[in-house]
């Protein structure tokens, strides 16, 4: 079977492509499955539609694949298109979140044949199996994880069975896809200051979970429907240390939905490092209530393990939106972990939700002066409704959904304001988040011209009281 397998470029205008973590399970899992494919990496390489054509016009594939985010829902149709266009009668599968949380309406409005919902790596090599006996459709009636369209009907085979121990699962293939491209480009989110020379920094991105515990009500996460699923502290490190043996890697981002929950994780992770003796960089995701002053030798022995900076939402210091966003943590809380990352010597890196319906002129200040008071420049966006979600069935109520089609298309990046649910007017809402984000930078000495204050793409975005006084 000659299968192509697609790696989409979700912000094509921007020279900040990331590694595809998620694609590179699919892609190592068809690997060892023995299924044969070619990787066309359009992130990578930035190919024109036409170049896209001449590519998948090559060879007359059976299957082609691609995944991507439900907000890139336009570029997910593109390639489709241009896939049927070289290869009409292709089977054209489609995975990730613009599967998972819209299948009815992508097997209905795009040239996608199935949908892979939920986790990828078993269910897609089942597909290519069953598909290997039976070049149909009807075939797959019995392989479980997808939606596809047969005889006119819809057919949904409910969920795969998610896989219990992620420990179990192998490391990615990385040699499919250009790692050194990936490790060059990974600079671009190595926080500042840098920790060592800037031509010295290898980086890259490890996976440590899959899912989150948390259920906001604005989030949208391929699996929702089941439980959080942990890699163990053994199993991280392994794979740091695989990287560092072969490409020289040396700062890490755990780039996850979450990857600390509680302490007890944090401290077996402290162990397993120090029992390893591995030296490298690392940022790392965790809840903004995890930490107060009571850990600080627990977070200095971070610091000491390579700690710089640990990512967590404040989304809004209102205590009424922040019940409604079911964020199950207080602004006190958000406050007593800065201050206590601070006195460890770790950054902190915040990103807010602005446009909420309670949302007014009054409680976005409030949510601006938390970062002002603690030194955050935080990374602002607006509420964009994620189809599968609460706030998208209240989008929905107020109109802003009825053509599903048109507003998928309006999807993007939250730094622009695509959708407003307020009572505030478009231009109000969008100077009242840039002169609050104008009176932090000023206060940080960051010199972002007015374009950039919400699309900042900076790393260097909080400091602690002690750096700010000597500045």
């Amino acid at each position: 079977m000659n299968i192509a397998l697609v790696n989409i470029s979700i912000r094509p205008w921007m020279d900040k492509p990331l590694f595809p973590v998620g694609l590179s399970y699919v892609a190592s899992a068809l690997k060892r499955a023995g299924c044969g494919f070619d990787l066309i990496d359009i992130d990578h390489y930035r190919y024109t539609d036409q170049e896209l054509e001449e590519l998948l016009g090559r060879k007359s594939y059976d299957l082609v694949a691609f995944g991507t985010l439900v907000s890139a829902y336009k570029y997910a149709q593109k390639v489709a298109r241009i896939a049927r266009k070289t290869n009409p009668e292709a089977i054209i599968v489609a995975g990730n979140s613009v599967a998972s949380s819209i299948p009815e309406h992508l097997l209905t409005h795009t040239e996608v044949d199935v949908a892979v919902k939920g986790e990828g790596d078993l269910t897609i090599v089942n597909l290519i199996r069953a598909l290997e006996k039976n070049r149909s459709l009807k075939a797959l009636g019995e392989v479980k994880g997808l939606m596809f369209c047969h005889d006119g009907k819809l057919v949904d085979t409910g969920f795969e069975e998610p896989i219990k121990d992620v420990d179990s699962i192998p490391f990615p293939d990385w040699e499919l896809f250009d790692i050194e491209f990936y490790i060059g480009k990974q600079i671009n989110e190595v926080c500042e200051p840098y920790p060592m020379p800037r031509e010295k920094i290898r980086a890259f991105m490890v996976n440590t979970a899959r899912g989150c515990p948390f259920r906001c009500t604005f989030c949208y996460h391929v699996f929702q429907y089941c439980r959080y699923r942990y890699r163990s502290a053994a199993s991280i490190i392994s794979e740091i240390a695989t990287l560092q043996e072969r490409y020289g890697v040396n700062y890490i981002h755990f780039l996850d939905e979450l990857s600390f929950f509680s302490k007890k994780q944090v401290q077996a992770f402290v162990e397993e490092l120090s029992r390893r003796g591995l030296k490298f960089y690392w940022t790392a995701i965790s809840r903004g209530d995890l930490f107060t002053e009571k850990d600080l030798d627990l977070l200095r022995k971070l610091a000491q393990l390579g700690c710089l900076g640990f990512g967590y939402s404040l989304e809004s210091a209102d205590p009424d939106i922040l019940k409604s966003m079911n964020k199950k943590m207080t602004v006190a809380q958000f406050k007593a972990q800065k201050k206590a990352l601070d006195k460890a010597g770790i950054r902190s890196y915040t990103s807010l939700v602005i446009g909420c319906p309670q949302e007014t002129l009054k409680t976005i200040k409030k949510t601006f002066d938390v970062c002002y008071e603690l030194n955050i420049y935080p990374s602002a966006g607006y509420l964009l409704p994620q189809p599968g979600t609460p706030i998208f069935a209240l989008a929905r109520e107020r109109g802003l959904a009825d053509d599903l089609e048109t507003f998928l298309h309006q999807m993007g990046d939250r730094q622009d304001l695509r959708f407003n649910l307020t009572q505030i007017s478009d231009d109000v809402l969008q100077a009242e988040v840039t002169g609050h984000l104008q009176r932090i930078a000023d206060k940080l000495g960051f010199d972002l011209p007015q374009e950039k204050l919400i699309k900042t793409f900076t790393s260097k975005l909080s400091l602690s009281d002690e750096e700010l006084s000597t500045e």
